[in-house]
């Protein structure tokens, strides 16, 4: 998915990343359903869909995904085309498939979607995928989930509340809309809100049941700033700068400075895509030392290393990050490390970049996380360590789980061949 803001999801997520050989079989993987497992409808528009779905007394499934997003690949190759998924949702559901994103490769049918796919992700706040609408047979949204599931069985439980009235994410709302105020009911739907990722409709509802607490630092009520804290600009984040103690009395240690470095991290050198203007760093730490004083130089190097990577200016980046390793190596964890690592060997085509990546990321190849030995071994390969490369991929695959396995050997084999394993 997309990144998501930091607080937590009640959803299972991809972990790390997908192996880089499944990059290259999306376009065969993400029909693999067709065959088997879930059915899902191909050439009918949203109203045939709606018709359809009328006709057969069925509700209506909505996988809305995107191209890019990791989790979505993973429930379109892992979890829908199982048996088990298929047997519990065929009977139940139409199933539709929406691409939102847009690419230059795209099939017509998926152009054919892109009205009514832009549309309901506009009307349904949709910010986070993979996100899954349902729809009762008369075309109304009843339900909503977010994000991926480890297992099949994980899927079919939470699909399993879309024909529950009490559990309905937009019955929940609508009783919400027609005057429904009791305690209990406001915490339930503001956290539906959380975990169907739809902060929109869910910060009045939240800012309604903190109105009916005594005090601001019961767990409950922290627990629900933290989850409608994602900016600076947020009603609540002065909660976490003014209140620090109060907050990590009730929450633990650290928890409001976590939270005051992640919103910052997040808001970064304040640059929108296309706005080539220069970064302003001292702006940058100028702000970050209103809250974090303690932090300032640290967290304004570190906001360098993403905001060069995300420009893709290489050469920027490369000297940023040796930089950021160098002072503050340990504050970087291992999957935040993996992360910039792998972004380093599939984007970077500047191989002395490549080749420090292979001094400030060394640490992951004693990791026991396959995913990070995956990539110091593609590091390795694409430097022309070959016989290296192999020995460690080889180990990766070795601690992978069953459905990983056959990405690792994949990779194995590119590398005896001497294929490139990048984009």
């Amino acid at each position: 998915m997309k990144k998501l803001s930091t607080f937590p999801l009640a959803t299972a997520t991809l972990l790390l990343r997908t192996p880089a050989v499944l990059l290259l079989l999306i376009p065969f993987l993400l029909r693999a359903q067709e065959d088997k497992g879930v059915h899902f409808e191909h050439g009918l528009s949203w109203a045939a869909v709606q018709a359809k779905a009328k006709a057969e007394n069925k509700y209506i499934f909505m996988d809305c995904f995107t191209t890019w997003c990791g989790p979505c690949r993973y429930m379109s190759t892992t979890i829908f085309p199982q048996d088990e998924t298929g047997a519990y949702m065929n009977d139940k559901f139409i199933s539709v498939a929406v691409q939102l994103d847009t690419t230059a490769k795209d099939a017509a049918d998926t152009r054919a979607w892109y009205a009514d796919g832009h549309e309901l992700a506009a009307r349904y706040h949709i910010r986070a995928y993979p996100t899954y609408m349902i729809f009762a047979p008369d075309g109304h949204a009843v339900h909503r989930l977010v994000g991926s599931r480890l297992t099949a069985n994980d899927f079919i439980n939470d699909l399993s509340s879309s024909f529950d009235s009490t559990k309905q994410y937009y019955t929940l709302l609508d009783e919400y809309d027609h005057g429904r105020r009791d305690t209990a009911f406001l915490h339930a739907v503001a956290m539906a809100c959380v975990n169907a990722y739809d902060l929109t409709a869910g910060k009045k509802i939240a800012r309604d049941w903190l109105a009916t607490q005594q005090g601001q630092f019961s767990r409950d009520a922290v627990g629900l700033e933290i989850a409608y804290t994602s900016k600076s600009t947020d009603e609540y984040f002065p909660v976490f700068t003014k209140h620090a103690a109060e907050v990590d009395r009730t929450m633990g240690p650290g928890t409001a400075e976590r939270l005051v470095r992640n919103v910052l991290m997040s808001e970064g050198a304040d640059r929108k895509k296309g706005d080539d203007r220069p970064a302003d760093w001292q702006a940058v730490h100028a702000k970050i030392a209103r809250f974090l004083p303690a932090e300032a130089d640290e967290l304004t190097a570190r906001i360098k290393v993403n905001y060069y990577r995300s420009r893709n200016d290489w050469p920027a980046f490369e000297h940023a990050i040796v930089a950021y390793m160098k002072t503050y190596g340990g504050k970087m964890s291992d999957p935040e490390l993996n992360d910039i690592a792998w972004s380093v060997f599939q984007k970077c085509a500047d191989m002395s970049c490549v080749s420090d990546v292979l001094d400030w990321s060394k640490r992951l190849k004693d990791a026991k996380e396959p995913a990070f030995m995956d990539t110091y071994a593609n590091i390795l390969y694409k430097l022309g360590k070959k016989d290296e490369a192999i020995a460690l991929e080889t180990k990766a695959a070795g601690l992978a789980g069953t459905a990983d396995k056959a990405g690792y050997q994949a990779t194995i084999g590119k590398m005896k061949k001497g294929e490139k394993t990048w984009e």
